[in-house]
């Protein structure tokens, strides 16, 4: 089956579902967008890597990275390899130099995996073509309706657990603010939002 190559666009959030996020995901010198459901535990584990933010202590994914690095295990690729009743499937590509595993994971632990290793994201044709979402003029994607949008495993019960923040009435300075003190008490998945607030106003 034909693979298609995959780079991380970002993350949108929902301002009507609280705790809902979708990685967006963007065919490599494509117009096709991938949007996947996830887990804000999940979502501020792969924003944190993609702003560089540093935790005080490692998260899951860090842990996992210095444990596999230990024993020279590299991942250096992923693959999104089925979409089966609205739900992803991923599996991590490894090696240790010697031989090559294939490893089932959910696919928003395998994209956290992937930021950190620079491993390379790769969907079939098939799944692209069922699920992607053709993008004409912004590069990015801003979802508010997420209901129809295949999810990761273990996401399919995304919705009260983090109460939404309107942070479009605080001006530049105090969103600044805000998003250094979110740093501060290792509230990253807080910081991812206002990031997000952040970018949505400097493109506009």
């Amino acid at each position: 089956m034909k693979k298609v190559k995959l780079d991380i666009i970002g993350l949108s959030y929902s301002q009507t579902q609280s705790g809902a996020y979708a990685l967006v995901l963007g065919e490599v010198n494509g117009r096709r967008r991938l949007p996947i459901i996830i887990g804000a535990f999940e979502a501020q584990a792969i924003a944190i890597e993609i702003e560089k933010m540093v935790p005080s202590r490692p998260l899951t994914h860090d842990l996992f990275k210095t444990f596999a690095q230990t024993y020279n295990v590299q991942i250096t690729e992923i693959l999104i390899y089925n979409l089966v009743e609205g739900v992803f499937f991923a599996k991590l590509i490894c090696t240790d130099g010697e031989s090559i595993q294939e490893i089932d994971a959910r696919t928003s632990d395998a994209i956290a995996l992937a930021v950190r290793f620079n491993a390379t994201i790769y969907t079939y044709e098939f799944i692209l073509s069922s699920a992607g979402i053709v993008i004409e003029g912004n590069d990015f994607l801003f979802l508010e309706n997420m209901d129809n949008i295949p999810k990761d495993q273990g996401a399919e019960d995304i919705g009260a657990s983090i109460p939404g923040t309107n942070y479009k009435s605080l001006s530049v300075e105090e969103l600044n603010q805000k998003l250094q003190e979110a740093i501060a008490e290792e509230a990253y998945e807080k910081a991812a939002r206002i990031r997000d607030e952040l970018s949505k106003r400097n493109s506009a």
